[in-house]
């Protein structure tokens, strides 16, 4: 005794040319969010997984999200059905995402996951023991460079500026900037070898 399903699967094999008949077009809901809190309940998790994904970390996947809420919000519309605003957000997520990548010089910084690259029982040094030394040695490299070497550095590397902001407080332009701090690089580099060797 053969079953239905079977006999449906040798039908299909003796017969192909009776093709069965092709499915209808699912009709997508045209129902709307009930208000922007659903909106952002429904999408936060897919729109974050997918800067997370194309960003590497917790921390601008995070803003990058908040980015295409506050983005959507203005022109969004409460009352369009689902279907149209999630492919809103993902066009703003695309447009977001594009601009994120445009301000860090047009390429993704690499990011090492820990647990792929098998460092998850790497031991750095003490805090206490690491500070102390660096903080030596910062010093006696930063004492023996020239005053503008020293300002670009200490602008660039310990208070954080961007190259941007460092030429501007400087007074010099971006370009003199990005050449006064390689150059200090490399003097501070050549420093710090001679302090090794002593």
């Amino acid at each position: 005794m053969t079953s239905p399903r079977s006999e449906a699967r040798q039908a299909r094999l003796v017969a192909p040319e009776r093709a069965a008949a092709p499915e209808a077009p699912r009709v997508l809901s045209s129902a709307a969010y009930p208000g922007w809190e659903a909106i952002y309940a429904d999408n936060v998790e897919r729109i974050y997984r997918l800067m997370y994904a194309k960003v590497g970390n917790r921390h601008d996947a995070e803003d990058l999200t908040s980015q295409v809420f506050l983005t959507a919000f203005g022109p969004l519309r409460a009352t369009a059905s689902v279907g149209e605003v999630r492919a809103y957000l993902l066009a703003t997520a695309r447009t977001v995402l594009a601009t994120h990548w445009r301000s860090t010089l047009g390429h993704q910084v690499t990011v090492i996951d820990v647990d792929e690259a098998g460092l998850e029982d790497f031991s750095a040094p003490a805090q206490e023991e690491r500070t102390g030394r660096t903080d030596e040695r910062i010093g006696a490299i930063l004492a023996g460079l020239p005053d503008r070497h020293r300002a670009i550095l200490t602008l660039r590397f310990l208070r954080g500026y961007s190259i941007k902001a460092a030429a501007a407080e400087l007074g010099v332009s971006v370009a003199n900037a990005k050449v006064l701090q390689h150059r200090a690089l490399r003097r501070a580099a050549g420093l710090d070898k001679e302090g090794e060797a002593s």
